[in-house]
């Protein structure tokens, strides 16, 4: 996994939380990294899992929504450092559709060595898309707060729903997303 997940999510706790907090997470999270992450690194998803985990029992709110919580933010903090991913979109839905062909070649010239979920779209009308996600990383809530964030940057309010599945090693979810201020 990306090391900038890690340290985007290090400065989210830190803002949100505390530096102490931080701290308690990254002690108690048994890393195999120790708790030093850079943002060109690559690290085990495992960490990821543990430091939520961790955060979770520490400040008493459920890992799921920590979880969409930081998707949410790091879109925001994604789109701010590399505004290239940005392109010419202009709404939601038609930045989401280009996740697969246009952001993510964008994100492996940077990064390499990633392995990113796969996005494929199918368009149901005007403001309503599907999204399907796969991944062999459980983080499909991770998607639905990435999903959410990108809908504040353009400043479109959004419904959301989702059905997630695993087969064998990937887990999958259907995002039907509704645009409903078009």
């Amino acid at each position: 996994m990306l090391g900038i997940v890690f340290t985007e999510f290090m400065e989210m706790v830190e803002e949100q939380f505390s530096a102490d907090v931080l701290d308690d997470v990254l002690e108690s999270s048994n890393l195999s990294s120790d708790g030093i992450f850079t943002s060109v690194g690559y690290y085990d998803h495992q960490d990821m899992v543990r430091m939520v985990v961790a955060l979770s029992k520490r400040v008493d709110v459920p890992v799921d929504d920590l979880i969409e919580a930081f998707g949410r933010h790091l879109f925001g903090i994604l789109i701010g450092k590399y505004p290239a991913l940005k392109g010419d979109y202009t709404n939601t839905l038609d930045f989401l559709e280009s996740v697969d062909s246009t952001v993510h070649i964008q994100v492996l010239k940077l990064y390499p060595n990633a392995e990113l979920p796969k996005f494929g779209c199918e368009r149901l009308g005007p403001g309503h898309l599907k999204m399907h996600y796969s991944s062999k990383r459980p983080f499909s809530l991770l998607a639905l707060g990435l999903i959410k964030g990108c809908g504040d940057y353009f400043g479109n309010a959004l419904e959301v729903s989702f059905e997630s599945s695993q087969s064998g090693e990937y887990h999958m979810t259907d995002f039907d997303i509704r645009q409903i201020d078009e």
